[in-house]
């Protein structure tokens, strides 16, 4: 079994030095990108994160996309729970 790379997950690295605020906010912004209609320009400089801005048309690739924002906030959260992107 390989290992699992995650192109967001690497980009997430980015957090390095950003308030837990600072990360929520990219959080959400990153996940408006994926899941709803947001004109270019509005909301915080998601920078590299920009170039998922087609993965809205493939829902499956949203999820995998989304997957290690889900687990970064829960563990910002300190929540032990397994995380879903549901």
């Amino acid at each position: 079994m390989g290992a699992f790379f995650s192109p967001s997950a690497a980009l997430a690295s980015d957090l390095a030095g950003k308030t837990r605020a600072e990360a929520a906010a990219l959080f959400q912004a990153f996940h408006d990108l994926l899941t709803k209609d947001v004109p270019a320009g509005t909301g915080p400089d998601l920078g590299k994160l920009a170039v998922f801005t087609g993965v809205r048309k493939f829902p499956v690739r949203v999820k995998c996309a989304t997957l290690p924002w889900h687990t970064l906030q829960s563990a910002l959260k300190g929540k032990e729970a397994t995380v879903s992107t549901e």
